[in-house]
C-alpha cells in the first residue's frame, strides 16, 4: 500500500530592486543589485542583474523600488512578477 504524501509549498524567491525601465506594455525591467566578498581579495563588490517582471495588477514608473517574486515563465524573458511597490520615485 502506497501513501501520496502532498508536497509543502514551495517557497518562491523574491528580490528587491529599482526599475530602470517601463517602456513595454506590461513589462518593467528590474535592477537587482548585491554585495558579494571577493573570494581571494576579500573586498566587497557590488553584482547587479536585470530582470523582466510582469506588471499586470500593479503601476509602476522609472526609479521605484519594487519587490518581485519568481514565478512560471511567462515569455521568453519573462519569469517574474512584481509584487509590491516599496518607495515611489
Amino acid at each position: 500500500m502506497t501513501q501520496i504524501i502532498k508536497d509543502a509549498p514551495t517557497k518562491k524567491r523574491t528580490l528587491t530592486g529599482r526599475v530602470v525601465s517601463d517602456k513595454m506594455q506590461k513589462t518593467v525591467t528590474v535592477l537587482v543589485e548585491r554585495k558579494v566578498k571577493h573570494a581571494v581579495i576579500g573586498k566587497i563588490m557590488s553584482r547587479s542583474k536585470k530582470y523582466h517582471a510582469d506588471v499586470a495588477s500593479v503601476a509602476t514608473c522609472s526609479g521605484d523600488l519594487v519587490v518581485i517574486e519568481e514565478c512560471a515563465p511567462i515569455s521568453k524573458t519573462k519569469a517574474w512578477r512584481v509584487i509590491e511597490v516599496l518607495n515611489r520615485s
